[in-house]
């Protein structure tokens, strides 16, 4: 699917209700959880300790954060959009998220976007964002909520 490219609230209104993109798959590697986890100084065994993890951890391997799922959103968000003639784009908040598997090391994700809602606030867009992070080969995905985006045009 190729990048979705908007230049304007309007142009951003008209996807409604749409799929907007799947972004390519992102291998989560055993180098990448253990540098999220000195970065969030974060070192749980299920996370870090590949020994410990194959006897003990029912995944019988090392599984990703949660939040470390969660941050590949912004990447794997710039690969499915290009909002054009902005000054600026801020995170406002997340809802109703769940996590619901977990990522096995060596697993790919993805993510999955919908256009859930969009309104006008004074020039300010406020986009509602319906995600899911996939799994390869698993039903049922690693995350999913609404992201909240505001776009200011220029």
């Amino acid at each position: 699917m190729a990048k979705l490219v908007v230049n304007s609230y309007d142009e951003f209104a008209s996807h409604l209700g749409e799929q907007l993109g799947i972004s390519e798959w992102l291998l989560v590697d055993q180098d990448r959880i253990n540098k999220f986890a000195d970065a969030t100084l974060d070192h749980q065994w299920i996370h870090v300790d590949v020994e410990r993890a194959k006897e003990e951890s029912p995944y019988k391997s090392t599984i990703a954060h949660g939040y470390l799922t969660l941050s590949l959103l912004p990447y794997m968000w710039n690969q499915i959009i290009e909002v054009n003639n902005l000054k600026m784009m801020v995170n406002y908040g997340m809802d109703k998220m769940r996590f619901g598997k977990p990522v096995i090391t060596g697993s790919k994700v993805r993510l999955v976007t919908k256009l859930d809602a969009i309104e006008n606030l004074r020039g300010i867009c406020k986009t509602q964002i319906g995600f899911k992070i996939e799994i390869e080969g698993e039903k049922k995905p690693a995350l999913e909520g609404e992201a909240t985006f505001l776009y200011y045009f220029e």
